[in-house]
């Protein structure tokens, strides 16, 4: 887990925003000791964007590819989506078919396709995914695998978009969907991997706090 703290010594009304793999007693900047008098100047805990895929039900999920040997998020190391069902089996397209996977995904970037309260699409999400999968596109001897028009995203995508034409509601196009769901994920875990990567090479990471406006008179 990334600690958050705060500094306020090194320049005079000017907080620092400490990152580090653990809370400090002292600032590793200016070594004058961590007092936190507030509670927002209390160390905190920034979550981790990962989540256990197959603790993660009716989501989409991403993770490295099989053969994305370092298993990382990097911005040119290939990605693999799946979708899961209600008990944490992932459905995901390869060119040997479907699989059906009960391990494997469990460092992933989950995206929740169905609300809690959506009881009625919950009861029929198993189904709609198995049936989904056992179509003859997802079928290898029917329609091979090509890794830009017939992949592991186009899957998830057009079952999206099954279950939302099932639903009555309108399809999602590649674009709006990425824009909208994929790369704001994606830019919190490239975020997080670097803050990261930089602690565990500098030991912390530290960063001007946004100063907050002083109420108009």
């Amino acid at each position: 887990a990334v600690t958050k703290q705060l500094c306020e010594e090194e320049e005079p009304n000017k907080e620092k925003g400490i990152r580090s793999s653990k809370n400090r007693e002292q600032c590793p900047s200016c070594g004058e000791e961590l007092r936190g008098s507030r509670l927002q100047e209390a160390p905190v805990s920034l979550p981790s964007p990962f989540t256990n895929g197959h603790k993660s039900s009716c989501c989409l999920l991403i993770a490295p590819a099989h053969d994305n040997h370092t298993r990382d998020f990097s911005g040119t190391s290939d990605l693999h989506t799946g979708i899961s069902n209600t008990k944490g089996v992932v459905y995901n397209y390869t060119q040997n078919g479907v699989q059906r996977e009960q391990r494997g995904w469990e460092r992933c970037i989950s995206i929740p396709l169905v609300r809690p309260d959506m009881f009625h699409l919950l009861a029929q999400w198993d189904q709609y995914l198995e049936r989904f999968s056992e179509g003859p596109m997802w079928d290898p001897v029917w329609q091979r695998f090509d890794e830009d028009d017939h992949n592991c995203f186009s899957f998830c995508l057009q079952f999206l978009n099954t279950v939302l034409t099932a639903e009555g509601c309108s399809s999602l196009s590649k674009e709006d969907f990425t824009r909208c769901f994929i790369l704001p994920r994606m830019k919190r875990v490239s975020k997080y991997t670097t803050l990261v990567q930089h602690i565990e090479k500098q030991q912390f990471y530290m960063v001007d706090r946004p100063q907050e406006a002083e109420p108009s008179s």
